[in-house]
């Protein structure tokens, strides 16, 4: 162990982010399992010197007054000639240089560096990637398995999958992309850290205006609340802490630049955002947006509804399939009737 080695775990702190003391633990909990395993000596304490830049072998030797097991004992006399602070029952450490000492420490240090480096570069990754949970990331498309459909992605210190059933249906995503994801989880396991990625999640539309809208960033718009149906409609509820900002103008932007750009994002999938109200008819009414509304009659207990419109605005508020009723009621968390006015 010679400087060039010091000056190789320096370079491979500074690569990686690996601290350097951590490396030097590693190895010299290995090179004594190593001398011991190879030497059959179980009473071994090995050093690295980071100072002087050397590496020192010890056998551990109890001090007694007549020696029986030279293997195990060391007179006081001897001792003291390491340290006067040897007495009797103390464990003297004494010096030896195995015969393959340089054989046996290349070959362990090299196995517990490349094992460090893969611990510690896993930590590492599960530490950054788990303060990422619940937030949005920029990924570049990899690889994409065509049996599956998943998609490789390279998320900057490494790679992560997100599955088809993850991704927006009908979305095609091609190798090369670069795309946002929402991160949902992140496990700990031995192959390294598993994240689980979505474009499905509606926090990832929230993260999306979180990103494109100022007001919402710095508190003063909050989303109260998203429904979504990925790649095709997404309904997002919003207040104002402020009376004098319109929370919708606010996610819509000049000529619709901030929603646009959501949109973008998202595939063109259709956005509806609507004022939250804590009065749940005027907010039901709203959530059934783009349809007009006649009245509202809510029963709390319940969390229900009776929607009355005209019937003209039947088809619109019901929506494709039901789409925009179900959208309000999950928006709202009340269930939604729909009849015709009389």
């Amino acid at each position: 162990m010679n400087a060039e080695f010091f000056a190789a775990l320096d370079a491979l702190r500074d690569e990686t982010g690996i601290p350097k003391q951590y490396m030097l633990e590693k190895i010299e909990t290995a090179l004594v399992t190593a001398f011991k395993r190879d030497s059959g000596n179980s009473n071994v304490k090995v050093h690295l010197d980071e100072e002087k830049k050397e590496m020192k072998v010890f056998q551990l030797k109890e001090v007694v007054e007549t020696v029986e097991n030279p293997a195990l004992q060391i007179d006081l006399e001897g001792a003291q000639k390491i340290s006067r602070r040897y007495e009797i029952g103390s464990i003297a450490e004494v010096e030896f240089k195995p015969k393959d000492f340089g054989r046996i420490s290349a070959q362990t240090a090299k196995q517990v560096i490349i094992q460090g480096i893969r611990e510690a570069e896993r930590g590492l990754l599960i530490k950054e990637y788990e303060s990422k949970k619940e937030e949005l990331i920029s990924a570049v498309v990899y690889k994409i398995d065509p049996p599956t459909g998943n998609a490789i992605l390279d998320i900057g210190k490494g790679d992560a999958m997100l599955v088809k059933s993850e991704q927006i249906p009908g979305e095609e995503i091609k190798e090369g992309d670069r795309i946002k994801v929402y991160v949902i989880e992140v496990k700990n396991q031995t192959k390294g850290p598993l994240i689980t990625l979505s474009r499905k999640h509606a926090g990832l539309v929230k993260r999306l205006f979180e990103l494109e809208v100022p007001e919402i960033s710095d508190g003063t718009v909050i989303i109260n609340s998203i429904a979504r149906e990925p790649g095709m409609r997404t309904k997002i509820a919003v207040s104002s802490q402020n009376p004098d900002v319109d929370p919708v103008g606010s996610c819509i932007g000049a000529k619709g630049g901030r929603i646009n750009a959501v949109v973008g994002e998202l595939g063109d999938e259709k956005i509806d955002v609507i004022k939250y109200s804590d009065n749940p008819a005027e907010y039901i009414k709203s959530a059934l947006s783009p349809a007009e509304v006649i009245e509202v009659t809510v029963n709390e207990a319940e969390r229900s509804s009776h929607v009355a419109v005209d019937a003209s605005q039947l088809s619109l508020a019901i929506g494709k399939e039901g789409q925009n009723a179900r959208l309000a009621a999950k928006l709202t968390g009340y269930k939604i009737d729909i009849k015709t006015s009389q």
